[in-house]
């Protein structure tokens, strides 16, 4: 037997393993021709003993021995065996066992195929084989190889394997063939560094992983495994002690692909598969030439072969097709969409962070000031002065910074592990920062409220949001975005202003800008806004037109009053106002905030000179007036007193635009001026009410002379009738 014939059989079975998964069975050239006289009979050899069967054509004798019993002992004949010494043929033979081979220590090539064989046995002299071929057996565990250090091709494919183990002698291995089997892990295949071709396709392993080693690694297929991911090692470095560290803890596990540095053909198909993440580790290698990843759910999305194909440039083929240059530039362009695409979710989440932390930054400010204002209304009301030894202490800007951690003990966290997407965005907004700052400042009492924020702020403590036709403002920074400039287009869309940790008082200065600003305002939200107090509403007359109006219950004491909303009827009663808190306002409603308020818009326009009605009117307001009154009094010379309750100032009427809102800033003479009109105008109820008690108490004492009177006199008329009728007759005549 020739070296060429072994060295053909040998190509084609590695031909076979390399293109698919389960190799067909192809005769060895052992098999000799039929001549004449090949049913003669072949002596047996000298220890064996009983019947020799014989095969025709094959010249193999199988016989059994005293010494192991339901073992058969295969021979060949002298001719047989001297022309083919190097391979022997048994497939097919229905064996349960491997046989004894006897005289065969030159054997090269063995196949034992599709037999009942359950165990690897009896091949401890073949010291010489170097392929040996098991397909579809029945074995269950790899064994009795450890003798063979000169195997080179290993196939065991279609068995009943669960495991791999049992290699570590045969480093020479080149190929190993274990598809349809029932391994469920790669493992005990890392000494294999000659090893080229890898078959573990019909299995079911779902990681691929331990697989350094294999320097030499050519060829791997996993088709029809339930595969979901290959797992990329990190790079480690050797230096590093506390990575070395981690490595022998087991938290870095070196699992991966991309520790194949000869690694061609990679055959994924028809695995579980679903998301380029999980085979990224292969856009590593530079030797991968062909990928199959057909039946995976991966390759039903549309992005699918644009997405492996910009990130594995290497590549040849995939799914069994060359890759044109076409395919190659459309990867290109989906490569930059893509980048694009993630530069601006990037940019995105910036944006996100830097919104979590302004609106953060400013509720924190608001509770600041909320404490601050609590602490003060308190210390006034307390008997000794801000200044003694027992209330200084409260006022002291380190006690806020002491107590920060403990109103917000998460915040710290949260913003040292955003550290980084916080400084990207910090610097753009330096300037704004700084400016909000500095007006926190001039309203913080005694600069306490300045030192916290100062300690609890990162990038900024307010922030301005178009979203949609909404305009959210968050801080009293917010306010300063209405003194940009805004275009006529995006102006004009905006439609709702949502106010949240703002004071109130800080939003009535705006609310003439706002109005010019943005015209069509239909909807305005509070929020966090110290809304305490009815008279505050009256600052929203101002406005132009306003559908709606919402008022969060938190951070506005107001809403707990039962009849805030009727007020506000009343007093934007000129808006006529659809909406109050998302609830749709009815006719009772109105009628009901006339009945409660009316009185106020009656008082305020009868009993006030005109002095006084034009020093609480705003300077529209007073133009509107001299223009009416003018116009009127040339016309008819109607005076004020005779015309103010029915005068209307820009849709309201005089009585309803006295009820101004004057803020915090009042000056002690309007305050003393307006005290002493309500205590005259108190008075004057007092003056009234006790009169006509007078009255009332005159007229139950007159009554019952009055009331005896009345009916003496009627008796003595109606006891003369006939007196009477021409008495009667007499006025009535003496009437015409």
């Amino acid at each position: 037997m020739c070296h060429d014939d072994a060295t053909h059989y040998y190509s084609d079975s590695m031909s076979r393993v390399t293109a698919g998964d389960m190799p067909s069975h192809v005769p060895l050239s052992v098999k000799c021709k039929s001549r004449q006289g090949s049913r003669s009979a072949v002596p047996p050899p000298s220890h064996s003993q009983g019947t020799l069967p014989y095969l025709p054509g094959d010249h193999v004798i199988f016989s059994e021995i005293a010494s192991t019993p339901g073992i058969p002992v295969v021979c060949r004949t002298p001719e047989e065996r001297a022309e083919h010494s190097d391979r022997l043929n048994l497939d097919r033979r229905n064996l349960t066992v491997c046989p004894i081979l006897e005289g065969e220590q030159q054997l090269r090539l063995l196949n034992f195929q599709h037999n009942l064989i359950t165990q690897i046995q009896h091949l401890s002299n073949l010291r010489r084989l170097i392929f040996l071929d098991l397909y579809n057996n029945r074995i269950e565990e790899i064994s009795g190889l450890s003798s063979l250090k000169s195997l080179r091709v290993l196939m065991l494919g279609k068995n009943r394997i669960k495991n791999i183990s049992n290699l570590e002698s045969l480093t020479d291995l080149d190929v190993l063939d274990l598809h349809a089997n029932q391994i469920c892990r790669m493992e005990n295949i890392n000494h294999l560094t000659e090893l080229r071709v890898l078959n573990l396709a019909g299995n079911f392993i779902v990681h691929v992983e331990n697989m350094t080693g294999l320097h030499s690694l050519t060829e791997l297929n996993l088709r029809r495994n339930r595969i979901e991911s290959v797992a990329c090692a990190k790079k480690i470095d050797k230096d590093d002690t506390r990575t070395e560290g981690l490595q022998q803890s087991g938290k870095i596990e070196q699992r991966d692909a991309d520790t194949l540095p000869r690694l061609q053909r990679f055959f994924l198909s028809f695995n579980n598969i679903s998301r380029f993440e999980d085979i990224a580790c292969l856009s590593d290698s530079l030797s991968l030439s062909e990928v199959t990843l057909d039946g995976n759910p991966i390759a039903q999305e549309s992005w699918y072969k644009y997405t492996i194909l910009r990130h594995m440039l290497q590549l040849r083929q995939l799914d069994m097709k060359k890759i044109t240059e076409e395919e190659r530039r459309m990867a290109s362009v989906m490569a930059r969409k893509e980048d694009d695409k993630k530069r601006e979710i990037h940019k995105q989440a910036i944006l996100k962070e830097k919104r979590r932390l302004a609106i953060s930054n400013a509720a924190r400010q608001w509770e600041i000031q909320q404490t601050v204002a609590i602490i003060k209304d308190t210390q006034q009301a307390q008997v000794k002065p801000l200044g003694t030894a027992n209330n200084i202490s409260i006022l002291k800007p380190c006690h806020i910074n002491e107590c920060e951690h403990e109103l917000w003990p998460n915040e710290s966290s949260q913003l040292s592990s955003n550290r980084c997407i916080e400084n990207e965005a910090a610097e753009n907004n330096k300037q704004d920062f700084t400016k909000s700052e500095k007006s926190n400042s001039m309203r913080s009492p005694d600069g306490m409220l300045t030192c916290a924020v100062q300690g609890l702020s990162i990038t900024e403590s307010h922030l301005a949001e178009l979203e949609g036709d909404t305009l959210h403002l968050y801080g009293f920074g917010a306010l300063e975005s209405l003194d940009r400039s805004w275009g006529v287009q995006t102006a004009g869309t905006v439609t709702t202003v949502s106010f949240m940790f703002i004071d109130f008082d800080e939003i009535v200065a705006v609310l003439p800008r706002l109005r010019i600003k943005f015209p069509n305002i239909l909807h305005l939200k509070f929020q966090d806004t110290n809304l305490h107090k009815l008279q505050q509403f009256n600052a929203l007359a101002l406005g132009r037109r306003l559908d709606q109006l919402t008022v969060s219950s938190q951070g506005n004491p107001v809403v707990n009053f039962s009849l805030w909303k009727y007020y506000v009827l009343f007093r934007l009663n000129h808006f006529c106002l659809q909406k109050i808190n998302d609830v749709e306002v009815t006719p009772m409603d109105i009628v009901m905030g006339e009945r409660l308020f009316g009185i106020l818009a009656r008082v305020a326009a009868s009993d006030l000179p005109q002095p006084r009605l034009l020093s609480l009117l705003g300077e529209i307001k007073k133009k509107q007036l001299h223009f009416i009154l003018e116009g009127k009094g040339k016309k008819s010379g109607v005076t004020l007193e005779e015309t103010k309750d029915s005068i209307k100032l820009g849709g309201e009427t005089v009585g309803r635009a006295i009820l101004n809102y004057s803020n915090k800033d009042i000056t002690t003479e309007q305050f003393k001026e307006t005290k002493m009109f309500c205590q005259v105008y108190v008075q004057g109820l007092v003056k009234d009410a006790a009169l006509i008690d007078v009255k009332n108490e005159s007229l139950q004492k007159l009554w019952p002379q009055i009331f005896i009177e009345l009916v003496r006199d009627c008796v003595i008329q109606m006891s003369n009738k006939n007196s009477h009728m021409k008495l009667s007759l007499k006025n009535i005549m003496d009437q015409k």
